[in-house]
């Protein structure tokens, strides 16, 4: 048995996560093993040039894009591809992912200071809004136009502290997935120390007070599961909000450990198999292009995000 971030995890398990693609292990010595930033960023720039993230930019075309419309098919539209790009970890100075960030300014920047890549609408959509800002932020495009949609995503949250895509439509209740993605995107500026840093950490702050209300996926008036479908732990996660998903927002933005969260941690550790691992279960539907993992077999994905969500549940902050 090792400590890994204040959990105790069995080497065994330590050593597999080790075993796989660079996006894996960087993280892994990051996260698990506390690893020197020296060691864990060497590791981090494999993301480049092997594995999957190596796969991945090879689909993109001369043009800075892996579809012809930024927000196209699912999911393999640059949107999506950048998003997973991000979660692999690439390197915040990769030229080409830059590049390709800021097509989101140049071609999707809308007139109410969000991001409209569709064909059809005539508004901002707030889920693409957060998900831009977070790859703007993560990948070190200090555009100021980057600011407009700050402007947007303060703009758009909600009464209740949540923020929902359908908000224009008459929705009068924060939706866990469009507040999910706003989070992550601020959570990213944050950390990207963004000129409006301390405006957004109190908007995060009321979100996650949405979030905590809801124990991450109950009902706050009755208590009752809202959707089954969160309590999946599905990677890559895509636009949609899942229990680890939250836990995993909480955990990079280093808040407090509230009480409100064990519902959802116990949702967790009863996930896990007799081998200590994580399964992943089937993708969201849609095209990829490739699968990084097979259904219901052990996740390297989600055994790392689970084992560090519970190091930061044991050694956190209160």
């Amino acid at each position: 048995m090792v400590e890994a971030s204040g959990l105790t995890v069995d080497v065994e398990i330590v050593e597999w996560l080790l075993a796989g693609d660079p996006a894996i292990r960087w993280q892994t010595l990051r996260d698990l093993q506390g690893a020197p930033t020296a060691e864990w960023r060497r590791e981090q720039r494999r993301v480049a040039t092997e594995g999957w993230g190596a796969r991945l930019l090879a689909h993109r075309d001369s043009t800075g894009r892996w579809t012809p419309r930024l927000h196209g098919q699912k999911w393999i539209s640059t949107t999506y591809t950048l998003l997973l790009l991000r979660q692999l970890g690439l390197p915040p100075d990769d030229p080409r992912a830059r590049e390709s960030c800021r097509l989101f300014l140049d071609e999707g920047l809308w007139r109410d200071g969000g991001i409209n890549v569709t064909v059809t609408q005539r508004r901002s959509e707030t889920c693409v809004t957060g998900i831009a800002l977070g790859l703007l932020s993560w990948f070190g495009v200090t555009d100021p136009r980057r600011e407009r949609l700050v402007d947007y995503l303060l703009r758009a949250q909600m009464p209740d502290g949540g923020w929902n895509c359908q908000r224009d439509h008459g929705a009068a209740h924060g939706s866990f997935h469009t507040t999910a993605n706003v989070l992550d995107g601020l959570c990213d500026y944050a950390d990207a120390n963004g000129s409006r840093r301390g405006e957004t950490l109190e908007a995060e702050a009321r979100g996650r007070e949405f979030l905590l209300a809801h124990r991450l996926y109950r009902s706050h008036r009755t208590g009752a599961v809202v959707d089954p479908r969160m309590l999946r732990l599905t990677f890559p996660p895509r636009w949609r909000y899942d229990v680890l998903r939250g836990l995993d927002y909480f955990r990079a933005a280093n808040a407090s450990r509230d009480a409100r969260l064990e519902d959802a941690i116990g949702v967790i550790l009863s996930r896990r198999g007799r081998d200590g691992r994580w399964p992943v279960p089937a993708p969201h539907p849609g095209a990829v292009w490739f699968d990084l993992e097979q259904p219901g077999q052990p996740s390297r994905w989600n055994t790392l995000r689970a084992l560090r969500v519970l190091g930061w549940w044991s050694n956190g902050p209160r």
